[in-house]
């Protein structure tokens, strides 16, 4: 579903992370690790494709990710209902309306639908912000820090609806510090992958759809 070949990550100008090489396939959990700053958002933006890599090669399908980053992704001035209503439409969703009810109720926010985003609590918007994956119906999910604001039930909610997306085929990349209890998730550390001082910044390219699967 995802190979990183040879992969160099920049940040604030500089390299921070080079040769970087990883496969990840259905049904599987990756675990990001490696200490603070080390560049575990820098990649999952460069996967994502808001980033461009310094050099290597990002192989994947195209319309495969689904991204939930530090923030929300949330209008404010929309409700529940609405947030989702637009995600909905933008990944094209033939029913938006049953995927915006089935999203909230999976996040437990049927009751808050028509509550306005900004009403909300800290963790009511993380999980509206993590109910935008549903509605997706994207099978690779790119999660940094997915359960900051989350209690413990809803961190064992969401660890749950992910267990549910794995086992229908799905993937993820996680940066996370909390454990979720997905069994045979494996561990990656990016300490290894530090860059040297003073590497140099070869601009990279994602390859395309032809050169992976052609």
């Amino acid at each position: 579903m995802l190979r990183l070949r040879g992969l160099a990550i920049g940040r604030g100008g500089r390299r921070v992370l080079e040769d970087v090489a990883l496969d990840l396939v259905p049904g599987e959990a990756v675990l990001l690790r490696g200490p603070n700053g080390i560049g575990k958002t820098s990649l999952l933006r460069v996967v994502a494709g808001l980033a461009p890599p310094l050099a290597g090669q990002v192989e994947m399908a195209p319309d495969l990710v689904a991204y939930a980053a530090h923030a929300d992704g949330l209008k404010s001035t929309l409700t529940a209902q609405e947030n989702l209503g637009f995600w909905a439409r933008i990944f094209d969703r033939p029913d938006p309306a049953g995927a915006v009810t089935a999203a909230l109720a999976a996040l437990g926010l049927s009751g808050l639908r028509d509550r306005m985003a900004h009403e909300m609590s800290a963790g009511q918007k993380r999980r509206l912000g993590l109910a935008r994956l549903l509605v997706t119906r994207r099978p690779l999910w790119l999660l940094d820090e997915p359960t900051v604001s989350l209690d413990v039930d809803s961190v064992a909610g969401f660890a749950a609806l992910l267990r549910d997306h794995l086992a229908g085929g799905g993937a993820a990349l996680i940066a996370t510090h909390i454990e979720l209890g997905l069994a045979g998730a494996r561990n990656f550390d990016l300490t290894p992958f530090r860059a040297r001082s003073g590497a140099g910044v070869q601009t990279g390219r994602r390859a395309s759809f032809d050169e992976v699967f052609g």
